[in-house]
Formats: structure tokens, C-alpha cells, sequence
């Protein structure tokens, strides 16, 4: 049995960089405050994401938020609170908190993630 289980570190990556629901994120969408990060892998985000979210699969993460990495993305520097997100809410909470290790942004987990983005009736692209 591991020492420290996944419900733990998902819930210890919440408290450290916060959450926000899904109406505050719906309602922060198309402003430009917020910056919507889809951390799902290519074959779910090919099912369709968050408008203008910005792919960035949890595999690949450190390697496009780091500005020496050949794969890094500028957009996740613009200095807008990032709104991470994955299919429910456990990997994103775990990017969110490996992006403000980094010292990316100004990053919250998405509660629910995109399920719950759909449930809610939020734009999908």
C-alpha cells in the first residue's frame, strides 16, 4: 500500500493552488483574466475542450511550462489566472500544482473538470 494514496495528493495539490467551480470558471470564460489549460491527453481533447482552452497533455506539462524546453508555450506566461482542467478534476489538480512549483502563472483546479463543464451546459468546442 503506498504511503501517500492519490485522493491525498489530489486533495493536498487542491488546497496548495485553490479551486474554482464551474460557474465561476464559466463565467470568467471569454474575459481576459483567465486562460482555460486542458491538461487530457490528445484522444480526449479531440472529443472537443473548453473554446480557446490551450492543449497541454499532463504528460508533457513540465516540458511545454518550462520557457528552456523547445516544447514550452509562451501563452502559459501571459500573467492571466490559468484555469486547469481535466475530464474530472484529479490530474488537473495535480498540473495546477506542478505549474505554481514552476513558478507558472497563477494556476486553479476546475472542479469537476470538463464532465462537469458539459453537465453545467458550458460552450464546447
Amino acid at each position: 500500500m503506498p504511503v501517500k494514496g492519490f485522493k491525498e495528493m489530489v486533495a493536498e495539490a487542491n488546497a496548495a493552488v485553490g479551486t474554482v467551480s464551474v460557474e465561476d470558471a464559466m463565467a470568467a470564460h471569454g474575459g481576459d483574466g483567465a486562460l482555460f489549460v486542458d491538461v487530457r491527453e490528445t484522444q480526449e481533447h479531440a472529443a472537443g475542450s473548453v473554446p480557446g482552452a490551450l492543449h497541454v497533455p499532463r504528460g508533457l506539462l513540465e516540458f511545454i511550462a518550462d520557457p528552456e524546453s523547445p516544447m514550452h508555450k509562451p501563452e502559459l506566461l501571459s500573467g492571466r489566472r490559468l484555469v486547469v482542467f481535466c475530464a474530472s478534476g484529479g490530474r488537473s489538480a495535480l498540473a495546477a500544482k506542478t505549474l505554481r512549483d514552476m513558478g507558472v502563472g497563477a494556476p486553479v483546479n476546475m472542479l469537476g473538470g470538463f464532465a462537469a463543464w458539459r453537465e453545467k451546459g458550458g460552450p464546447v468546442g
